[in-house]
């Protein structure tokens, strides 16, 4: 168990190290797990209540930052990027029909280990705020992110209008952030404060969220 800890907290804090270390590992088997950490984190709303804070959009940032640097050609951005992408088409459309589904049956169940309410609420807050953007928006928060196809699933918006959405969010989600690694990758101050980059994508994906949670303590304060 502390050596799952252990490997957990290092991929939040330094992705970009664990993955090479998975390369020089595994070599092009590095495709498979970066598909089911995608999946995982898009289409397991477990996920969002064990490990809420997953490192998706520092991860895919390091793996388009790898792809400039990697000299032995193990990650070829021309294939990573269509691959990642259907890999959270494909974790969007199981939390959707699992939303469809179980969602009463879920959302009437009490707070315990695996799920916790408050999630489920803001998410749903963040999901009337916004509509059907909220899908596309969702794509780059952690958390948020995972919640919002069980939603839409549970709310039984209409299946061709989430794939749309749904689409539009993975291509812009996967294929931005991978190509800016890709491209801010091949810049010396980049790679020599890689650290720095990433804390600050993890803070601005969060922002959002941070955001709304403070807004909401401040509401409560005031009435």
């Amino acid at each position: 168990m502390q050596s799952i800890i252990e490997f957990i907290t290092n991929f939040v804090q330094r992705p970009d190290k664990v993955l090479m270390d998975i390369i020089a590992s595994y070599g092009y088997w590095i495709y498979a797990i970066l598909f089911v950490i995608i999946f995982a984190e898009t289409g397991l709303i477990i996920m969002s209540f064990i490990m809420p804070f997953l490192p998706g959009d520092a991860l895919i940032f390091s793996i388009g930052m790898i792809a400039a640097n990697d000299e032995q050609n193990h990650l070829h951005i021309e294939y990573i990027i269509p691959l990642l992408m259907v890999a959270a088409i494909l974790g969007d459309n199981v939390n959707y029909f699992v939303g469809k589904k179980f969602g009463n049956w879920i959302l009437r169940k009490e707070d315990s280990f695996f799920l916790k309410k408050r999630h489920l609420d803001k998410a749903t807050a963040f999901f009337n705020d916004h509509g059907k953007s909220a899908i596309i928006i969702a794509r780059f928060m952690p958390v948020v992110r995972t919640i919002i196809p069980f939603i839409c699933g549970t709310t039984h918006l209409r299946y061709r209008t989430f794939i749309t959405y749904s689409f539009i969010g993975a291509v812009l989600w996967v294929g931005a952030i991978s190509l800016l690694g890709y491209t801010l990758g091949q810049f010396d101050i980049v790679k020599n404060n890689l650290e720095k980059f990433i804390v600050g994508i993890i803070v601005l994906a969060n922002m959002p969220l941070i955001i709304r949670i403070v807004k909401a303590q401040f509401n409560k304060k005031t009435t």
